[in-house]
């Protein structure tokens, strides 16, 4: 047992507003995230449109807020004159960008009809990368305008008589990626989009509009990249995307489990730019942070062992690709970025978990139509989401720190608060990989507490995982003492994230 950590949340200290769309999701047409994930027609669950009903009341459960659609690198190749119309009529293509015979199945008002159902707001990828501004105002136009017009009318004869009212719009997709097809150096991309962002503000001014930031931190690009695009596009769009992906290095975990503090920096950094180019919306507010893609990605073995498999062969349909099983490890990891989420919520307009069903997901469904289930990272995900509100407030922590190879010292305890009234709700990511620790939380005079923890279960080991055949990772009921001084004491495990819900008094 490590000396105790103090904890104290001075709730006249409030932050920014949490951004309900900081709880956002992805669904790209990428391996079985779509087709044998969210839509299986034979499932015994499935609706008559095809969609699965167990695995939307995961979805329901996970409590996500926004869902990104349909790519990715998907989107850069993607005609969305595809999916619209009768099924039977449907062409079927070739994905490039994944290897696979895209069915066409799903389209715009299936995936839309579906997320309605979810309670998802849709956030629309248009294509940059074979297509440009004539397309996407297309799309805008068979999307949102009410009726009168070729397109608008086409959208009515294929079934859907009021418009979509899309407001969150994609400009493109990791545009600086020499993988991405239609890639474009940062000017190139950056004239594009003032240019779509332009006709599209023409066509609907109400819509959001995110331009594509780097494509990670380590892009020889970075930072130029953004100057560039803020430059071209400031006064035309309202957010620039943020992609962070996490692995453990298995000689490393400490730097692993000190990822937030990564990016952290990562946010920070984009802030800075964005304020150094005067970069500002269309209502002259600073450019918001689209942290769009986001999550714990084991990239090593997809490099090494999975892509050289999947870029040969045959072009399957919905094949098996990046669909890690995730840890407790993972899920303190996935925890602790999210308490970054919150604690730059002043800078990050929204997020979207990356993805959402079988592909590096949280839900996973087993081939064929067999059970879905929840992965570790679905715990810590659904229990933010379900509670943070309010208002950020930055705890002051006093504790141990842990020595990282990547990142230097950083705390052992990483806390976030948020208030709502009389309510404040904890979140804690304890990183130490060997000793449980004594937390005092004060919080003031509270009247009720509630506290629960993920963490390694009963028998198992920091690398257990769930799986169709059972959830040994779930969250735990946490003790909590409240003392005659008002302070809250409780032990966190070593390698835990908890929640802690109180209600003050006063």
């Amino acid at each position: 047992m490590t000396s105790p950590t103090r904890i104290a949340v001075d709730r006249d200290a409030l932050g920014a507003a949490v951004p309900r769309r900081l709880f956002g999701t992805f669904v790209e047409h990428m391996g079985r995230c779509v087709y044998d994930g969210i839509h299986s027609p034979g499932h015994e669950t499935a609706d008559a449109a095809g969609f699965r009903a167990d695995v939307l009341e995961l979805v329901r459960e996970l409590g996500a807020t926004v869902v990104r659609y349909p790519g990715g690198n998907f989107v850069s190749g993607y005609r969305w004159e595809d999916g619209v119309g009768p099924r039977e009529e449907r062409p079927v293509r070739l994905d490039a960008a994944w290897h696979s015979t895209e069915t066409n199945q799903v389209g715009l008002h299936e995936f839309a009809e579906w997320a309605d159902a979810a309670g998802l707001e849709v956030m629309e990828a248009v294509n940059l990368g074979t297509r440009g501004v004539a397309e996407a105002a297309d799309l805008l136009e068979y999307t949102n305008h009410p009726s009168g017009t070729a397109l608008s009318e086409r959208r009515r004869e294929n079934g859907r008589d009021e418009p979509f009212g899309i407001r969150l719009w994609c400009l493109g997709n990791e545009m600086d990626g020499p993988w991405q097809i239609g890639h474009k150096t940062a000017d190139e991309y950056g004239r594009l989009a003032a240019e779509t962002a332009r006709m599209m503000r023409f066509i609907d001014p109400t819509v959001e509009l995110v331009a594509a930031g780097s494509s990670n931190h380590e892009m020889p690009t970075f930072g130029a990249w953004e100057r560039t695009v803020l430059r071209h596009t400031a006064g035309l769009i309202d957010h620039i995307s943020v992609h962070a992906y996490y692995e453990e290095d298995p000689e490393d975990p400490a730097s692993f489990l000190a990822s937030g503090a990564a990016l952290d920096r990562y946010i920070v950094e984009v802030a800075g730019i964005i304020d150094e180019v005067g970069a500002t919306t269309p209502d002259g507010n600073p450019i918001g942070i689209s942290v769009d893609e986001w999550n714990v990605w084991n990239q090593t073995r997809w490099n090494e062992v999975d892509k050289p498999r999947v870029f040969t062969g045959d072009w399957p349909i919905a094949p098996r690709l990046i669909e890690d099983d995730y840890t407790v490890t993972d899920a303190v990891v996935v925890g602790s970025l999210l308490i970054t989420l919150l604690r730059r919520a002043d800078r990050v307009s929204m997020a979207n978990l990356a993805q959402l069903v079988n592909v590096i997901a949280p839900i996973r469904t087993e081939p064929g139509g067999g059970a879905a289930w929840r992965q570790s990272t679905f715990h810590p995900f659904r229990l933010t989401a379900e509670a943070a509100s309010g208002r950020v407030v930055v705890p002051h922590v006093e504790g141990a720190t842990i020595d990282t190879a990547r990142h230097g010292a950083v705390d052992a305890v990483d806390a976030i608060a948020t208030v709502d009234g009389h309510d404040v709700t904890v979140f804690l990511a304890h990183r130490d990989l060997h000793a449980a620790t004594e937390i005092e939380l004060d919080l003031g005079a509270v009247d009720a507490v509630e506290a629960v923890v993920v963490t390694i279960p009963e028998g198992g080991d920091r690398h257990t995982t769930n799986s169709a055949e059972g959830e040994p990772v779930a969250p735990a009921r946490l003790d909590v003492a409240v003392g005659d001084d008002g302070i809250l004491r409780f032990t966190l495990p070593a390698l835990a994230w908890a929640r802690l819900t109180a209600r003050l008094t006063d």
